[in-house]
């Protein structure tokens, strides 16, 4: 008798976690996206749990019908930021005021070279997102920035929806205060933080008005060549 496998093909970003995406992004980065084998045995490895051995047994019709699902969710950018997001029980907030956040924690965040997602990711989204103290209606509190009491790891299990979604509005964000400075008639009307990013990351800076093109999911992972 032969045994049934089950194949559950993620109906969106949600259901994908940073530690796997991550790793979706290594292998597709060490086995490439021209041979559509090996490619769509990647995916369906990271996305789907299933052996790369087992791909060739698949009928095809059921292949086309994954890979036709994993690209109706791939390519979806369309992500709002999520200010308030619950991780192993506890609420978490997203930085209230970026153009108030503490000198310490732009400084944590823009000593990266690239503010993008990767391997320090989970670093600056527990710069961004803080315990929350206090919450009425729409509003809420976090707690100060400490940099010993950052936990990167917690964001580890987060969906990559609130991962796309924060970094679109913080990169956004960040640009458009940059241009508030850039404006600004008098040098010392320029808040601290923003010169400060200026004067010591003149490259992040240049990324942030490039960052749609840098941060779609569907110009980092396609299927519309396969």
């Amino acid at each position: 008798m032969k045994k049934q496998l089950d194949i559950v093909v993620p109906q969106s970003w949600s259901a994908v976690n940073l530690e796997n995406y991550l790793k979706l992004q290594k292998d597709l980065v060490a086995y490439g996206t021209d041979d559509e084998i090996a490619y769509v045995a990647t995916l369906l490895y990271h996305l789907c749990g299933v052996e790369p051995g087992l791909i060739p047994k698949l009928p095809t019709n059921i292949l086309t019908s994954i890979k036709t699902d994993l690209r109706g969710f791939m390519g979806d950018a369309n992500y709002d930021l999520q200010r308030i997001i619950k991780v192993n029980g506890k609420e978490y907030g997203f930085e209230p005021n970026l153009s108030k956040m503490a000198y310490g924690a732009y400084l944590d965040i823009t000593k990266y070279e690239n503010i993008t997602i990767d391997k320090n990711w989970n670093k600056i989204m527990s710069v961004l997102y803080r315990p929350v103290t206090s919450k009425t209606l729409n509003m809420y509190e976090i707690e100060s920035y400490d940099s010993k009491k950052t936990q990167p790891e917690l964001f580890d299990s987060v969906g990559m929806d609130v991962h796309f979604g924060t970094m679109f509005f913080f990169l956004r964000t960040l640009a458009e205060l940059v241009n508030d400075t850039l404006n600004f008639s008098k040098e010392e009307e320029v808040p601290p933080a923003i010169k400060s990013i200026l004067e010591r990351n003149g490259e992040v800076i240049k990324q942030l008005f490039n960052f749609r093109e840098m941060i779609s999911p569907s110009s980092m992972i396609s299927l519309a060549a396969h």
